[in-house]
């Protein structure tokens, strides 16, 4: 079960199988539903989620009542509302399952104790929080510069596996635009 986390930490850290022990005693594993919300705008921001299998999607509902998609989470990629969780303060975002969903999740609490259990493990999240750091603005570029089908076909090109399995509505909610103008792009493209 957490064969998936290990894997992951090891791409970024060495720890000794001592500390791989360890390490699993502070996650919990958990089973979601599709369309199951982990967390709502408004609720306390209590845990740091990595998906073993499934999606997870975070997202906030704008004035108008149009849910914005922000960003996805496949397998081994964390996902969280970031501020809400580091300040320990009301979400801003929802965190729902795009699909069945097998993940592990730490608390604020339980990942405070991991750092002083685990030094490295601060040096782990670092690392993993600047390349999504990274990938945040690399986005913004793209928002700024490419038209909107160029948005979509790079995203397609980067990422397949999203483009298959996220519906039609969710994608464009995350790149923009509406699902009609999406259709449209697609057409166009496989014509």
């Amino acid at each position: 079960m957490y064969t998936g986390l290990l894997t992951h930490v090891r791409k970024f850290i060495s720890l000794t199988p001592e500390e791989e022990m360890l390490l699993s005693g502070f996650f919990q594993y958990r089973k979601v539903s599709k369309k199951e919300n982990l967390l709502q705008t408004g609720d306390p921001c209590k845990q740091n989620y990595f998906v073993l299998k499934g999606c997870l999607r975070l997202f906030f509902i704008d004035e108008k009542g149009v849910e914005q998609t922000t960003q996805f989470a496949i397998e081994n990629w964390w996902m969280n509302d970031y501020m809400a969780f580091q300040n320990q303060q009301p979400a801003n975002f929802y965190i729902q399952a795009v699909e069945n969903t097998e993940l592990l999740s730490i608390s604020f609490n339980e990942q405070e104790q991991l750092f002083k259990a685990l030094p490295a493990m601060e040096r782990y999240f670092r690392l993993v929080y600047q390349k999504a750091a990274a990938a945040a603005q690399i986005r913004t570029k793209y928002q700024h510069t490419f038209s909107k089908e160029e948005q979509y076909l790079n995203f397609s090109r980067s990422f397949p596996d999203f483009v298959q399995r996220v519906p039609q509505y969710l994608l464009a909610s995350y790149l923009g635009f509406t699902p009609e103008y999406l259709s449209e792009i697609r057409k166009k493209n496989i014509s």
